[in-house]
Formats: structure tokens, sequence, C-alpha cells
């Protein structure tokens, strides 16, 4: 059994190609722990909107149980086919070259993980790609203790959205002092 602070083999070949590619950031491992011990208790279809590198894809890979699909569109085509080629062995992970909406022909999600900006705006579109109990991840916050969150001057109104959502139970977490994600469950 594997410690908690050493990385799956997917994660780590992920995390090569960042570096390849000359990515500065991707999936902190705190969030990309989070994500499999959620991904752990999911069935159905799980989703990454913005596969990157795939590091996002590799953690849910690291949790999910066999049965459960994970589907994850990358908008550049050549870095499509490099995650493609990392995740070749992995039989339930499908990695789609395409902007993020061509993976709603997989919905309805059990899960689905999100850390571009421009996809959580799309809270409507999101809210119906969940199942009824599905989770939705949303990455890259920077914490505030004002109520409405403050971010540079200015409310943070994708995230005060999502927090007062009905169609959602949703939290905010710090993942450390300068991170913080949303974690949203459908009702």
């Amino acid at each position: 059994m594997s410690a908690p602070t050493e990385i799956p083999e997917l994660v780590t070949s992920t995390l090569d190609l960042s570096r390849q590619r000359g990515f500065i950031s991707s999936t902190r491992h705190e969030t990309g722990r989070l994500l499999a011990a959620l991904a752990a208790s999911r069935t159905g279809t799980l989703a990454e909107l913005g596969t990157g590198t795939g590091v996002g894809s590799a953690w849910l890979s690291s949790g999910a149980p066999k049965e459960a699909r994970i589907v994850s569109a990358e908008l550049d085509p050549a870095l499509a086919e490099d995650v493609r080629q990392i995740f070749e062995d992995v039989e339930n992970l499908q990695i789609v070259s395409g902007d993020w909406s061509s993976l709603e022909q997989y919905a309805p999600f059990s899960l689905v993980f999100v850390d571009v900006r421009e996809v959580m705006e799309q809270i409507d579109v999101l809210a119906s790609l969940l199942e009824p109990g599905g989770i939705a991840v949303l990455d890259d916050f920077v914490p505030s203790a004002h109520w409405p969150p403050i971010v540079d001057g200015q409310v943070d109104s994708v995230r005060e959205r999502w927090l007062t959502d009905e169609r959602f139970a949703a939290v905010e977490l710090m993942i450390d002092e300068g991170a913080s994600l949303l974690i949203a469950t459908r009702r």
C-alpha cells in the first residue's frame, strides 16, 4: 500500500508531460488526492473539462472503480494525442480532442472536474450535465475571508453563484493558504 505522499504512476507521467510542454501549473497533489477520493465513491461517467496534460484525469483514474468511465476533452489536438498515449493502457479512460462541450454526449456525469474559468461560468449547462447527486469540483480559486467573496477588489461572481445556487449543496474548501476549490453536489 502506498503512503499518502506517493504519487500514482499515471500522475507522474502526466506531470512529466507538463514539464516537457512547459506548463507552469497543473492540478495540485492535494486537489488530486481529493479527486481520487471522490472518484472512488462514484459510478457511471466521470469527466474532466479541460484535459491539459491529463493530470486531473490521472488522479480521477487513480481512485475511480474499474467499472466507472472517465472522459476528458482537450482543445489542442496534438496535446490530446500526447495525453492519449499516456492513457493508452487505461481501458476506462477516453481523451476526446475538442472543446469541453464535445463531452455533452457522454452525460449525465456522476462527477465533473473543471479548472477552466470560462467553463465554470456555464453553471446552467454544467447543472444539466450532472446526474442528481452528481458532484462538480471547481478548481483554482483564491481564498477570500469576505462575503461576498472578493478577489483583486472585485466580487468573484462565479464563486458566489455556485455557492448560492439552489440546485446545489456547495462548499468552498481551502487546499492551502493560497488556493481553494468548490465542491457542489447536484440536488
